[in-house]
């Protein structure tokens, strides 16, 4: 499994290298840094902007008791393309911005959605229970060494 893990992490800087080549080549070297650091804070902006009016849309949902799994599945691809957006390099940013659009989220939240079946039990503080999902699971308590 080791190997399986250096043999994709080679082929991704020989791809990143070979893709900066060929920018810096065309463009220049300085000009190809430049661009990687713009598209490094812009996309952290972007990354900003969006992840707090998220924040927003799900304490509304939570104030509402509506269940808030979309905006968290979204959350995680903001998170996830900051991530690949901090990483230098052209490919890395392209795959970052592109997770930025809010089609391709919308995309990813109907497919993950889809795949499990997420539920939610919340319990309101007055005496009557609303019961919008259910999520099943297993525990184990461990104890204290």
């Amino acid at each position: 499994m080791r190997v399986f893990g250096f043999i994709i992490f080679f082929i991704y800087a020989y791809l990143e290298l070979s893709f900066f080549i060929k920018v810096a080549d065309s463009i220049g070297v300085f000009l190809a840094l430049i661009g990687i650091i713009a598209t490094s804070i812009l996309g952290l902006f972007l990354i900003k902007k969006q992840g707090l009016k998220n924040l927003s849309i799900m304490q509304q949902k939570i104030a509402n008791q509506q269940s808030p799994k979309n905006e968290i599945i979204k959350s995680v691809s903001l998170l996830f393309s900051g991530f690949l957006l901090l990483i230098p390099g052209f490919l890395t940013d392209m795959l970052g911005a592109i997770l930025l659009i809010p089609r391709v989220q919308e995309y990813i939240v109907r497919f993950i959605v889809g795949k499990f079946p997420f539920k939610v039990r919340s319990f309101s503080s007055s005496s009557n229970v609303q019961i919008n999902d259910v999520i099943e699971g297993e525990f184990e308590r461990k104890a204290d060494e």
